[in-house]
């Protein structure tokens, strides 16, 4: 190993440290209370990781054990001494024999992992008011449905088989394939449900579309289309909401084709780009001219459930093999109008299913695909219109029919010309 690189490994262990040492050094400033380590003591604890693992080249294996084993020892003896004044925690103590094993991550050249370990380890500390607030607000149901979601993830799909069944042209099953866009999908509404829960709807009615429109789009323009009904005057806060939950979900279409085909998403982004760049610059212009209280509340219940899980995996499997057939029995035209239907219930099954046959042997040109994948998005976000201007109030109807027929233009011109 060169000087360069030496001092370069260990430079990026110092960085580590200073990393969680500025934020510990903050936190007991902030918090008045005392602790072991701070801005200068978790730099040493990095470089110290690091230097054991080099002296291990020299001294053998035993050496970076009577090293970690130091550190270990000085972290119980401090950890002692708080106890007997009445500090319990563990935290600083934790993070400190996290800082040691990066920093010997750095000598042995995993700097990518031992920087996910800071990058994680400082969000845990960053965020502790925030996570104290979610544990707060977790509800037995909500433990209940991360149990389950961590069954389909964990347990059940390693144990699937990773195989097709069927004659042709109906072999386009895969029952692992299938489970994994239901764990891909239940995620993304997990993920939200999550953020909704950490950052809280009653930071304005614009954030909760923000952060619903991960859960589900239909959803929010279904909670908040009922809820103008009782408030007319906050029709332009509403339709900045329900627009901004569509522009997110064709931000969900991109990101779940972008994991699966980058061959689609090369056909897909620029139309699905400029529907979202005008459902932002519609939602601009609501937040500018929008004047109301941001204490309104929309309570969303945990998105997980098991059945509609299973539901969306049947829908899926169903619209693979259909659009598969269509294919090759209706050629192109038989594709586009099973993925208009598919995408009035939903535009995930549909996305998911272009993207596994798209440029696939045996499956489906990407042009075709990707227009295909934009009739459903179309159809999804017509239907979603549709349910707000039928249950809104004339104020609603009357803020979201410009964005409404903007986005839909807007995606509609751009695929015909760029596909």
């Amino acid at each position: 190993m060169d000087t360069a690189d030496l001092v370069m490994r260990y430079g990026i262990a110092l960085l580590i440290g200073l990393l969680i040492g500025a934020e510990r050094e903050f936190a007991r400033l902030r918090e008045e209370v005392k602790s072991f380590a701070g801005v200068r003591t978790f730099p040493l604890i990095a470089l110290l990781g690091c230097s054991a693992a080099h002296l291990a080249e020299f001294g053998g294996e035993w050496t970076f054990g009577i090293l970690a084993a130091l550190m270990g020892l000085l972290i119980a003896i401090s950890y002692g001494f708080d106890a007997r004044e009445g500090r319990v925690g563990l935290t600083s103590e934790t993070a400190a024999i996290v800082v040691f094993v990066s920093g010997a991550l750095c000598y042995w050249d995993q700097l990518e992992l031992a920087a996910i370990l800071s990058v994680v380890t400082f969000g845990f500390l960053t965020l502790k008011p925030q996570l104290h607030g979610l544990a707060q607000r977790i509800s037995s149901e909500d433990l209940y449905a991360t149990l389950k979601f961590a069954i389909i993830s964990l347990i059940v799909l390693p144990v699937l088989p990773n195989q097709t069944y069927g004659p042709p042209p109906f072999d386009a099953f895969n029952p692992y394939n299938t489970w994994l866009m239901v764990v891909f999908i239940s995620g993304i509404s997990f993920l939200g449900y999550v953020l909704i829960k950490v950052v809280g709807s009653r930071r304005g009615i614009g954030l909760t579309g923000l952060l619903g429109g991960l859960v589900s789009s239909t959803a929010v323009t279904l909670s908040l289309s009922e809820r103008s009904q009782d408030h007319p005057g906050l029709a332009r806060p509403f339709a900045l909401a329900i627009t901004l939950a569509w522009t997110v979900m064709f931000g969900r279409v991109v990101v779940e084709v972008a994991v699966l085909n980058q061959a689609l998403l090369r056909a897909l982004w620029l139309p699905l780009g400029a529907a979202m760049v005008a459902g932002l610059i519609c939602c601009l212009f609501y937040y500018i001219i929008q004047h109301t209280d941001e204490s309104s509340d929309v309570q969303m219940a945990n998105p997980f459930e098991l059945g509609p899980a299973i539901k969306f995996g049947i829908l899926y499997a169903v619209i693979l093999v259909i659009a598969k057939a269509a294919q090759f029995y209706f050629q192109d035209t038989g594709l586009f109008a099973a993925a208009v239907v598919a995408g009035v219930a939903d535009v995930d099954a549909i996305t998911l299913s272009m993207a596994d046959l798209a440029g696939a042997e045996g499956g489906v040109a990407v042009s075709t695909a990707a227009r295909a994948v934009v009739f459903a998005v179309l159809s999804n976000t017509l239907v979603k219109g549709g349910i707000a201007l039928t249950i809104g109030p004339k104020t609603l109807r009357t803020a979201l029919i410009p964005p409404l027929l903007i986005m839909l233009a807007t995606a509609g011109t751009a695929a015909f010309l760029l596909i």
